[in-house]
């Protein structure tokens, strides 16, 4: 079968064709708003781009001469059931879906075949055929629902999909633009039921800073919609320069870790259209193994996540971890994984920018050995946090380098939380001698970012320009380690060059700056009654 012949498309007639089918959603009494049709779409979408996708690499398999072996067989491909615009609809088409038998479409004339339904199909796809795309997409439909109860409605919005052309690059960049903002509405829709998904300009720059290089592993055990991934996936692509490289990109590279089946679903449909082949995203929850049993085998290269914070981890979970630092608080319990999960051993590199030197550059072909490295975003409980959370620190000082804390201004997660935040950037070079700070500034005239004026990329560039050239400056300063470990491990430091702010202070400190004032206050106003009596 021929490729699909795909007209020139723009992103406001592909942005109108995903329009078209959301508002054929809201007519179905099965959905409830984004959180229930942004997952229609995109397990729609999925099938379309992989119909799309498998059609091209027949093509190029019968043009190499090869044998090609299909991820999904007849009749369960796209272009078996939803491609033409008349095929199966009402509860036909429900029944192919839904159910774990039914009548499969194009059977022979008067006989009628019966088989597995579609997501039955799916889930119970192997790679025994030797294409892991097939875990991939049984991995996915575990966790799919149709939640779709008119078959009349579905065939009208699979019959707008089917407008969609993955085949064509210049659609599917657009298409991966449009994906990004039904990311972020996605996102908005989720943000009542405790998901808070890290801006783009924050990852960008954990990412740019931390500098993953083709070779190394690079895990976040936490993915989301896989908004790391993505960026570290974009900014390991620029570094393929061959066949070879590419298969060290696609097979060797990224791995993630997401148990939720929404953003699991989205995950995997992120990082498929921004060009990984195979996601491997593990849909389990990180913190399941006990963090004696990882290996060496099982550590990584970078790590860079926004793991979940304010949650609490059922008891079974906490004891995965050593005794003295069981909590049910996750971001704490995230933050032990990733210490144990990053690959010891020597590095002829001391550190990715550090101490203020520069990275090496690679030899022609190689990436630099650079030490394991982390960039963590953390809420500021974390920094002050004692008990615990202080024997977490006190770790973290001693066995790693915590090189940088870089503090967020307010608003950055808004308007899904208001609590501070900071990014902890770690790696294994050694202990710690020092502790840069780095307060990010808001920009000149505003109080804080908000969700229609959110953080940009651009207002880190005199942070990036700072990272490997490090002086002291009135958003920069640092504090040996030998003062943090005195102080019980409190991480929480005030920007000595900055006027007073209480944004960033620990909740006894701001009671007692506020019961100071109070009194203040009073004993003024007492002043000011006795000279009125007089």
């Amino acid at each position: 079968m021929s490729k699909p012949i795909s007209q020139p498309i723009t992103a406001q007639s592909l942005g109108a064709i995903i329009k078209s089918a959301r508002d054929i959603m809201r007519k179905d009494k099965g959905l409830n708003g984004d959180l229930d049709r942004l997952p229609m779409l995109t397990w729609i979408m999925f099938l379309k781009f992989l119909d799309d996708l498998e059609i091209q690499r027949e093509e190029e398999a019968k043009l190499a001469g090869k044998k090609f072996k299909p991820a999904i067989e007849p009749p369960y491909r796209w272009r078996d059931w939803a491609s033409q615009p008349d095929g199966i609809t009402g509860d036909e088409l429900i029944a192919f879906i839904n159910n774990d038998e039914c009548a499969l479409p194009h059977g022979p004339l008067n006989k009628s075949t019966r088989g597995p339904g579609l997501f039955r199909y799916l889930r119970l796809l192997t790679s025994s055929n030797g294409d892991e795309r097939r875990e991939v997409v049984a991995t996915v439909f575990k966790g799919v629902q149709n939640r779709m109860v008119s078959g009349y409605l579905l065939r009208d919005v699979v019959n707008k999909l089917n407008g969609i052309h993955f085949t064509a690059s210049d659609e599917l960049h657009t298409l991966g633009a449009l994906y990004e903002s039904m990311l972020r509405e996605m996102r908005d829709a989720a943000g009542d039921s405790g998901e808070f998904y890290t801006p783009r300009a924050v990852v960008r720059l954990m990412v740019a800073v931390t500098n993953p290089r083709l070779g190394e592993t690079v895990l976040d055990p936490a993915s989301g919609t896989g908004g790391f991934l993505v960026e570290a996936y974009n900014h390991l692509a620029k570094q393929v320069k061959t066949v070879a490289d590419r298969r060290v990109l696609q097979d060797k590279s990224l791995f993630g870790c997401e148990p939720k089946s929404l953003p699991y679903l989205l995950c995997q449909m992120n990082l498929l259209l921004h060009g990984l082949d195979a996601p491997q995203i593990d849909p389990g929850n990180a913190l399941r193994f006990k963090l004696t049993d990882i290996g060496e085998r099982d550590r990584v290269d970078v790590i860079l996540t926004n793991p979940p914070f304010g949650g609490e981890e059922e008891k079974g979970i906490q004891g995965n971890f050593p005794e003295d630092k069981q909590t049910a608080e996750t971001a704490l319990l995230f933050l032990q994984l990733i210490m144990r999960k990053l690959r010891r051993g020597p590095s002829n590199v001391a550190s990715t920018g550090t101490r203020g030197e520069t990275p090496r550059e690679p030899a022609a072909g190689m990436a630099a050995p650079l030490c394991a490295r982390a960039a963590v975003v953390v809420p500021n409980g974390t920094l002050f946090g004692d008990g615990v959370c202080a024997r977490i620190k006190e770790e973290l000082l001693k066995e790693f380098n915590l090189h940088t804390i870089v503090r967020l201004p307010n608003g950055v997660f808004a308007p899904y939380t208001g609590i501070p935040t900071n990014v902890l950037f770690f790696d294994r070079s050694g202990p710690t001698r020092e502790v840069w700070y780095y307060e990010q500034p808001l920009p000149e005239g505003r109080k804080n970012y908000t969700k229609t004026a959110p953080i940009q990329f651009e207002d880190f560039a005199a942070l990036v320009t700072w990272w490997d050239h490090r002086k002291a400056n009135d958003q920069a300063w640092k504090v040996p380690v030998a003062e943090l470990l005195a102080n019980g491990c409190n991480l929480d430091r005030k920007n000595p060059s900055a006027k007073d702010d209480i944004t960033h202070l620990p909740p006894e400190q701001l009671a007692a700056d506020i019961l100071k004032k109070e009194r203040r206050i009073a004993e003024i106003m007492g002043n000011i009654l006795e000279l009125l009596a007089k």
